[in-house]
């Protein structure tokens, strides 16, 4: 059985400890996992439903145009190209170094086997369980800790105010709360800096606490200013640069009912800042081990609606970073938008399963055996089928 335990960790907290050794810093809501090995895996839950064919537009394709109106961005007006077909969303242009330098690809038309009322809460459940229908009650990441070769002598650690659905389960997960209750004055703090400016332990884990310190009140603020995903990235990159292997987090305000140009814009610059900043905390050397895997819990309708906007929708697109990964591909079989190509006269048609991606990316950073992932990690998975996602 797991052994949970919970921590309340200050600022107090972490000067009573840091003169021993540098304290870990804690953050609402970001997942960690300790593994062994250089190789890291990031996963970033888009809540909401990101709009695939808003990121990554298929211009190209003939019947995309008269379906978004206004939505669809031409070439002339700043669509980024990627291939001669899809076009990376101008909104996200801090992105398209990556793509340039190989360290970015695409997964489109893929989706989990949830379909019925296309529900946010149903939706990102069968997400996070990797589940089929039948009921699973645990992560897809949790059970894959169980299943890394080597990883039994390690834990899990859910940096959040409550375990996330995606590393619930029956492995051993501890649960650490940020809880900003003592504010130290400045003077305060510029006096523990000097008087410990030859200690580099105290001295790293005092400025990782700081950082923690500041994404945790813009957190608790309800904010969502870019400086939070920005923290929640830098913490992720510097415990993944030590010894954590896993990490996960979500970036919400992905639900474009209305108005969508302007809230896409914001959530889409949220999702080129996280993963641009890892890369940034990482440095060279561990981020040519990490492959960053953003997902979501469905797309959203192919036709844009009368309130600017689009619908909840089916097929979807997942995004793969990393140094990690050989990428510069959109990966997937396009399906086509004419209106006897789209599932149900309405959404996307999903080609892929977004678990085979997820799969493909346990296996290349980990050695999770395919009777592993479609036994245990993913239960009833084809991963024959992920192939197309192995090699990138």
């Amino acid at each position: 059985m797991a052994d949970s335990k919970n921590f309340l960790l200050s600022r107090r907290g972490f000067l009573a400890g840091a003169c021993c050794a540098a304290a870990a810093p804690v953050l609402t809501p970001v997942t960690f996992a300790a593994m062994p090995g250089e190789r890291r895996f990031v996963t970033i839950i888009l809540r909401g439903a990101m709009d695939g064919l808003d990121f990554v537009q298929p211009y190209a394709d003939p019947a995309f145009a008269a379906l978004r109106p206004k939505l669809a961005v031409t070439p002339d007006a700043g669509l980024l190209d990627l291939d001669g077909f899809f076009g990376l969303n101008p909104v996200a242009s801090a992105l398209m170094p990556l793509w340039q330098t190989r360290e970015l690809s695409f997964a489109h038309a893929v989706s989990t086997p949830y379909r019925n009322q296309r529900s946010h809460f149903d939706g990102q459940d069968m997400l996070e369980t990797g589940g089929n229908g039948k009921g699973e009650r645990s992560g897809w990441l949790n059970r894959a800790i169980g299943v890394i070769p080597r990883s039994e002598a390690r834990k899990a650690i859910d940096v959040s105010t409550s375990m996330e659905l995606i590393l619930s389960g029956p492995n051993a997960a501890d649960s650490w709360s940020a809880q900003s209750d003592f504010a130290l004055a400045d003077d305060e703090i510029a006096f523990l800096e000097q008087l410990y400016a030859s200690d580099e332990a105290f001295s790293r884990a005092l400025a990782e606490a700081r950082n923690a310190d500041a994404a945790a009140d813009i957190l608790n603020s309800g904010g969502r200013a870019r400086a939070k995903v920005a923290d929640i990235a830098r913490l992720a990159g510097g415990m993944l640069r030590n010894e954590y292997r896993i990490a996960s987090f979500s970036i919400n305000g992905w639900d474009t009912h209305a108005g969508q140009k302007a809230q896409f814009a914001r959530a889409a610059g949220d999702l080129a800042t996280a993963i641009t900043t890892l890369k940034e905390t990482l440095g060279p050397e561990a981020w040519s081990q990490t492959v960053v895997l953003a997902l979501t819990e469905f797309g959203r309708t192919a036709r844009e609606n009368g309130s600017g906007g689009t619908d909840h929708g089916t097929g979807g697109l997942a995004i793969i970073a990393g140094g990690g990964f050989p990428g510069g591909k959109v990966l997937g079989q396009w399906p086509g938008l004419a209106d006897d190509k789209l599932l149900d006269g309405r959404d996307l048609m999903p080609t892929g399963d977004v678990r085979e991606v997820a799969a493909a990316m346990l296996f290349r950073q980990f050695g999770v055996t395919p009777e592993d992932l479609t036994g245990k990690v993913f239960p009833g998975l084809a991963f024959d089928r992920a192939s197309i996602y192995l090699r990138g």
